[in-house]
């Protein structure tokens, strides 16, 4: 962990202006790199999203079902890495494996036409999920390795508005350059965002180099699966990833299918996505700048899942009795009001339940961070697409409405609310501590 002993509450301190610009500098570092990340993703979100906006819910069960089959086949290959290589070689392989999937994606963009968009868009989805999932999740398990549960608190708000920033940013810059460069192009824009974001990663590994948490992590490849079923704070990750996935892919099937019926221009749709993402991400970034680090620091973490579950049973609850089209709410008039649910519960996932779920990451062993984290943010997370876009298609054949859907999606946010309050305080946590202050490594390389 980054940090000096924690001094007691009679003893003053005086800390030395390096200490000072230390503790301060690998927040900030952090929330630059993942400034990169997360442009580097949104900058090929539309081009993945607007896919779906074309095919609608029907095709997300069987996409989903290879993107799971994926990712449990990288299970093992992530946990040998884990096993046999320590921090720095981990994420350099990691990130640059990706980077060269970008470049390698230019020249069949270039040849769509004799490819096809169908089998080239859809390959590219299904790798442009594993790359979401593996690259956010690696980065949140480095943060949760570096910094203590005190730290957490206090930092992670910030370190995920600069993810958030990126968000907002990856989108604008689309935006402005699709009409220009067109998309084959842009897949290199982002790869060399990646990059950026793996050299200020690497940086902030040296400055920690030598610290506790450096060491091998070692054990067993299975030890994420292994692990879901030994810890109860992962059993409970793992239920609250499953509700929180469902109430996500339940709005993500219903403004799928407005966006088929409504929107039949493949620019219009990617537009549209894009309108999506960046008021979701604006939210996001004012709840990191408002609530959140208020909630975190003087509620505890566990408070960051449980408020955002209740948001989402309210929303169901709206959606549920008003409908999913144009709606008038005490004399404002909502153009699309299951837009404004996806909206609303993303911008509460990547706002807030995101942070406090990495902060309680914070006190788990260094193989749980990594393996059982991973396991729980990847494979877990797609078999929940699996099996909630299954059950969505099931019901629609059975003629279950959008309103009743989302009656169903309120009793889950209500189950969430309480795996919740389970999971922020699940007895296997180790003990809140208080914040150390980050010391500069002098060790000898």
């Amino acid at each position: 962990m980054l940090g000096l002993p924690r001094p007691t509450l009679d003893t003053p301190v005086s800390l030395p202006r390096q200490t000072v610009v230390e503790q301060a500098a690998a927040p900030m570092l952090s929330a630059l790199a993942f400034f990169f990340v997360m442009t580097s993703y949104y900058i090929i979100r539309p081009v993945r999203d607007q896919l779906i906006g074309a095919l609608g819910s029907t095709s997300l069960p069987w996409i989903y079902m290879v993107v799971f089959v994926v990712m449990l086949a990288l299970t093992p290959l992530f946990g040998m890495l884990v096993a046999r290589f320590r921090r720095r070689r981990l994420l350099g392989w990691s990130y640059s494996f990706f980077i060269l999937c970008l470049l390698a994606f230019v020249p069949p963009f270039l040849a769509q036409a004799q490819i096809g968009a169908r089998a080239l868009g859809l390959v590219f989805y299904v790798w442009a999920s594993v790359f979401n999932l593996f690259v956010v999740s690696l980065f949140w398990s480095f943060m949760a390795d570096i910094f203590d549960s005190g730290q957490a608190r206090k930092v992670f708000s910030l370190i995920a508005l600069g993810g958030m920033a990126g968000a907002v940013f990856g989108p604008l810059l689309t935006k402005f350059l699709v009409l220009r460069i067109g998309v084959a192009p842009l897949l290199g824009v982002s790869a060399l965002a990646l990059g950026v974001a793996l050299a200020l990663l690497l940086r902030l590994s040296d400055r920690v180099a030598g610290q506790r948490g450096e060491e091998l992590i070692g054990g067993s490849l299975w030890a994420g699966l292994k692990e879901l079923w030994a810890r109860p704070f992962l059993r409970y990750m793992a239920l609250l990833m499953l509700f929180g996935d469902g109430i996500g892919t339940l709005a993500y099937a219903l403004v799928a299918d407005y966006a088929k019926d409504h929107l039949t221009d493949t620019v219009a749709r990617t537009s549209f996505y894009n309108d999506l993402d960046l008021a979701t991400n604006l939210l996001g970034a004012l709840l990191q700048l408002s609530v959140t680090p208020w909630l975190l620091v003087r509620r505890g973490a566990g408070w960051g899942l449980v408020v955002p579950t209740l948001v989402n049973f309210a929303l169901l609850a709206a959606v549920a009795v008003l409908g999913v089209g144009a709606v008038t709410v005490f004399g404002y008039r909502i153009p699309l009001l299951v837009g404004v649910m996806l909206v609303i519960t993303r911008g509460f996932a990547y706002g807030m339940t995101k942070p406090a779920v990495d902060a309680l990451y914070t006190r788990v062993p260094r193989e749980t961070r990594y393996k059982g984290k991973n396991f729980v943010e990847t494979a877990v997370w797609r078999f929940g697409d699996v099996l909630v876009t299954s059950a969505v298609s099931g019901l629609r054949l059975m003629g279950w409405s959008a309103g009743a859907l989302a009656l169903a999606g309120a009793g889950i946010a209500a189950l969430a609310t309480v795996v919740a309050r389970r999971a922020g305080w699940s007895p296997d946590l180790a003990p809140e501590e208080h914040t150390r202050l980050p010391a500069r490594d002098t060790s000898p390389a």
